[in-house]
């Protein structure tokens, strides 16, 4: 099992960059799938991107693509989300999210085992 702690939230202009990390504080997180989802006010928990346990594959949602990469450092426990050009859409509260499957939706947040409790993005205009 692993725990998930995400961290790098916060305030930033459109067209800024903020990087999130996900450490795991408890389990090896380089025998997992992570990947990000977002979550703004009133909406669903949509699927942002995922990788690969050993960052050989990466999958990015369309809408992000080109701005947004994931990436994952397992020597140090973390995986990345790096955020660039910013738009006030991107405003919500990102999450983390690991498991070991290697079929099924991975657009879905019910094929996740584990989660983080979240980091607030704002991105004002």
């Amino acid at each position: 099992q692993v725990q998930l702690v995400e961290s790098g939230g916060g305030l930033v202009q459109a067209g800024g960059s903020l990087r999130l990390s996900c450490v795991s504080s408890e389990g090896t997180l380089s025998n997992y799938f992570v990947a990000w989802f977002r979550q703004a006010p009133g909406k669903e928990r949509d699927f942002v991107a995922r990788v690969h346990p050993l960052g050989i594959l990466r999958w990015t949602e369309d809408s992000v693509k080109g701005r947004f990469v994931i990436s994952r450092d397992n020597a140090e426990n973390t995986v990345y989300l790096q955020m660039d050009r910013m738009t006030p859409d991107d405003t919500a509260i990102y999450y983390c999210a690991a498991n070991q499957k290697y079929s099924g939706s991975y657009r879905s947040p019910d094929e996740y085992d584990f989660w983080g409790q979240g980091t607030q993005v704002t991105v004002s205009s």
